[in-house]
């Protein structure tokens, strides 16, 4: 990564509905200060200044053209910045080329992949490739799994100080969910089902919770498959993004050096009854009558969305601590957009993170904490 980089974030796929949000909140909060140097990209002069001048990001925010078909654009535009923020998903159908050109730039690469089957083969190509080159790769970085997995983090910081030691049990418990996948989130789901289908092997990483954690294989995890009593909480049942948010938690703590213990076992699932969650765990379901990608609610729709999550903390003698993670606006849209571009905010100033292929709460932990908090409407608070 060059210090003389021409730009500090491209956001790559700003034409699209999502990349448009992200676009729009940088503008909103960086404007052209001086204090982040950005730009948005896509394949598409035109639709770029479209975006541009319908939300207001400033006349002379720079344009560049980069195309997922032509690999070399995708070079062209890695080397002028120092972090590359993309849309433009699926990712394991539009985003592998993009992660080679910034492993071999040394850029970094944030996105907000979903697709565990996709981010285990990055893995295991660019892992060494990145440390060397000293690029930090982040993906993951919206509602797929920045909530959780920063959740289980600041659970067991409130275990340390409360119960004297991270503790080995942690439940995370969906108690409100007000607002629809993205149609990007359901397109990357319906690329897995394909991809598994044509290539049955990948099944294994889809359907273990270590599937992200090469060479390393933890205790037996709960099944989470079937509603059940959970005597914390009552009626629960199985939540559709527990199959990428767990693998990103037991990879975080595996990058963290086990803090959370070797043996750390945890799960998700949504609470059901009055004020519960419930509908947002059929995929099949989501994906025939979902978004398409590019489409989305309204900015009055976002707005009025929301989640909340509960993580319960459970030690070996019983004692438990609670936490919460909640957001101002929909999971699926507004609060993602604000996430990704924030954490890649926080990686810019993160100058001490190494190279190599990074979940965003192992990298950043405690200072992206605060940042979503202070620029990105979540709340971190006791349960």
């Amino acid at each position: 990564m060059s210090p003389h980089a021409e730009f500090d974030i491209v956001v790559y796929g700003a034409s699209g509905y999502t990349g448009r949000l992200v676009a729009e909140h940088l503008a909103q909060r960086y404007g052209v200060s001086g204090e982040l140097k950005w730009a948005i990209a896509g394949r598409s002069a035109a639709k770029l200044a479209a975006a541009r001048d319908e939300i207001g990001v400033p006349a002379d925010t720079p344009l560049l053209i980069a195309d997922a078909a032509d690999p070399a654009s995708l070079r062209d535009m890695v080397r002028r910045t120092r972090t590359v923020l993309t849309t433009v998903g699926p990712y394991q159908l539009y985003g592998a080329d993009l992660v080679a050109a910034c492993v071999e730039a040394g850029t970094d690469y944030l996105d907000l992949c979903g697709e565990p089957n996709w981010m285990r083969r990055m893995i295991d190509a660019h892992e060494a490739q990145a440390k060397a080159s000293g690029a930090r790769i982040l993906f993951s970085c919206g509602f797929d799994s920045i909530p959780f997995e920063l959740g289980v983090w600041f659970c067991q910081e409130t275990a340390r100080k409360m119960l004297g030691a991270p503790v080995p049990r942690v439940k995370g418990r969906i108690r409100a969910f007000e607002g629809r996948p993205s149609g990007g989130s359901l397109a990357s789901g319906k690329a897995m089902m394909d991809a598994v289908q044509k290539d049955p092997a990948q099944m294994a990483v889809m359907m273990s919770p270590f599937g992200l954690t090469p060479g390393f294989e933890g205790a037996v995890q709960p099944a989470a498959a079937a509603p059940e009593t959970d005597p914390d909480v009552g009626e629960v049942a199985p939540f559709m993004m527990a199959v990428i948010n767990t693998k990103n938690v037991h990879r975080s703590n595996l990058l963290m050096g086990h803090p959370y213990g070797r043996d750390f076992v945890y799960d998700e699932m949504i609470v059901l009854g009055p004020g519960g969650a419930a509908g947002f765990t059929d995929l099949s379901f989501q994906l025939s009558a979902g978004p398409k990608p590019g489409e989305g609610p309204t900015k009055e729709q976002r707005e009025v969305g929301c989640f909340d999550v509960l993580f319960i903390g459970i030690a070996t003698d019983g004692r438990q601590v609670r936490v919460s993670v909640n957001s101002d606006e929909d999971p699926g849209y507004g609060s993602t957009s604000k996430m990704i571009a924030e954490t890649a905010i926080c990686l810019v100033r993160a100058r001490d993170v190494p190279g190599g292929v990074w979940t965003p709460g192992a990298a950043l932990q405690g200072r992206l904490l605060d940042r979503l908090q202070q620029h990105a409407g979540l709340r971190f608070a006791g349960g």
